[in-house]
């Protein structure tokens, strides 16, 4: 009888870190006391087994990943149910609004239209025209109970090369990281070692339970040599693609983001040496929770929930760390004076 898949995860990741620590997987024997002593199983069993499973993860999943085409580019998307909704990152889908969608189990390209983009979390949803039957859907995980240290494997596009699979761990998790300047900024994501390259973007990334725990979406940049540094990968949680996902299917759109804001438009101020310095208020939303914390617009926004702010990118990493309703202590520089104000975050 096969071994369920959770059960084989489980022991290939207990026998690895026994590899990695030096040690093999062991069986007792039959017998007991010190002539008959706990006896080493051969090594590529323990192989065979952590094979098998990455093998039964793989067959799983992988016919859940898309390859998507548009006029300009190639991504990766996920079957998210069997009425042919495909959820995938906004800057995959661009400005299009119609795309060839290749199934890991089809040859022949399929129709997709957009349904919606929510760019300020960088995901889209796409709907194929005519769904074939028997879609496989991916199966969503419990962000919760993600952890560092988690074996993952990215599957997608990557660089035109379909159904590809590359493996690695979770490194951290609750990142905030921003796009770029004057793009968006992703809260709650999850750091991995598993290479992102470009096409793998919209893809999945997926545990050793065969569950979706994100979608990879970027990877850090090295502002030494420029390009994106090897091993430095973010996934958007699975939590935050359902929640979204599920209002796109229903509403066409988002009505609940999640996202704190300040009620506030702003600039990035410099300081000595030309140097970013903090933020200036430029203007505050009537009623807002800024402008009901006391915030004038010449403002300059130097902390936020005990994080320095020193521009209008680490304004919005610092947010994306916050909820709607949540009460924080905003930093702040009026006529030089260094003040402090409570606020309760909007939503955005």
């Amino acid at each position: 009888m096969a071994t369920p898949l959770p059960f084989r995860a489980a022991l290939a990741a207990l026998c690895l870190g026994t590899l990695l620590a030096g040690a093999g997987c062991t069986a007792e024997s039959d017998g007991s006391g010190p002539d008959h002593p706990q006896v080493n199983a051969p090594e590529p069993t323990v192989t065979g087994e952590l094979e098998r499973t990455y093998q039964d993860v793989v067959n799983e999943v992988l016919p859940s990943v898309v390859q998507i085409t548009t006029a300009n580019q190639q991504g990766s998307g996920i079957v998210y149910d069997e009425a042919g909704h495909i959820v995938t990152n906004a800057h995959v889908v661009a400005e299009e609004d119609s795309f060839e969608v290749t199934l890991a189990t089809g040859r022949q390209p399929l129709e997709a239209e957009l349904v919606s983009a929510y760019p300020e979390q960088d995901l889209a949803l796409l709907a194929l025209v005519d769904p074939p039957d028997q879609l496989r859907a991916a199966t969503f995980g419990d962000s919760a109970e993600v952890r560092v240290g988690q074996i993952v494997l990215a599957m997608g596009n990557p660089l035109g090369l379909a159904s590809s699979v590359t493996q690695g761990i979770v490194s951290a998790v609750g990142r905030s990281v921003s796009e770029g300047e004057g793009e968006a900024t992703l809260g709650n994501m999850v750091q991995t070692s598993a290479a992102i390259n470009p096409g793998n973007s919209g893809g999945a990334l997926v545990n050793l339970s065969g569950q979706v725990i994100g979608i990879p979406t970027l990877s850090a940049r090295d502002p030494g040599l420029g390009g994106s540094a090897p091993g430095i990968g973010f996934a958007i949680p699975a939590s935050t693609v359902t929640f979204l996902t599920d209002q796109l299917i229903e509403h066409g759109r988002v009505v609940d983001s999640g996202r704190a804001a300040l009620g506030v438009s702003v600039r990035t101020v410099l300081g000595d040496g030309f140097q970013p310095a903090g933020v200036a208020v430029v203007e505050v939303t009537e009623g807002g929770p800024a402008d009901r914390a006391g915030l004038r617009a010449g403002d300059v926004l130097t902390e936020l929930g005990g994080e320095a702010i020193v521009d209008v990118v680490s304004l919005a990493e610092a947010l994306a760390t916050h909820r709607p309703d949540q009460r924080v202590p905003v930093g702040y520089l009026r006529d030089d004076e260094q003040r402090t104000a409570d606020v309760t975050l909007g939503e955005a």
